[in-house]
């Protein structure tokens, strides 16, 4: 059976204008440890009310894999870099995941911890 992590991981949902911008974000999470991995879906069509009008957009979803302590870390570094006025960041609680996954996910975010010889 999977193992249980209760509170150690999110997955958090971001959505952006652009498959350049995705890649941005996605790229700087990753290369600044906030997220082990962040995917990039799209495009996809999104139905939305803003300022009283129903909108219709194509946007590329992100899914950032990361630590549940990073999640104010990452949302502040998606509103630092998006776009938008107001960017969807809609986190998530990941509570089972494979035991290898898991760890690699916890090794891959959160300080950097270097080999030692």
């Amino acid at each position: 059976m999977p193992a249980r992590t209760p509170h150690k991981m999110r997955v958090i949902f971001v959505t952006c204008g652009s498959e350049d911008q995705a890649a941005e974000i996605a790229r700087a999470l990753v290369a600044e440890r906030l997220a082990a991995c962040v995917n990039i879906v799209g495009p996809i069509r999104s139905i939305y009310r803003w300022r009283d009008e129903v909108k219709d957009d194509a946007e590329y979803l992100l899914i950032i894999k990361t630590r549940a302590l990073l999640y104010m870390k990452v949302e502040t570094r998606v509103r630092e870099m998006h776009t938008y006025d107001l960017p969807e960041v809609l986190a998530m609680n990941a509570d089972r995941g494979s035991p290898p996954y898991i760890q690699w996910m916890l090794d891959s975010t959160g300080p950097h911890r270097g080999h030692s010889k």
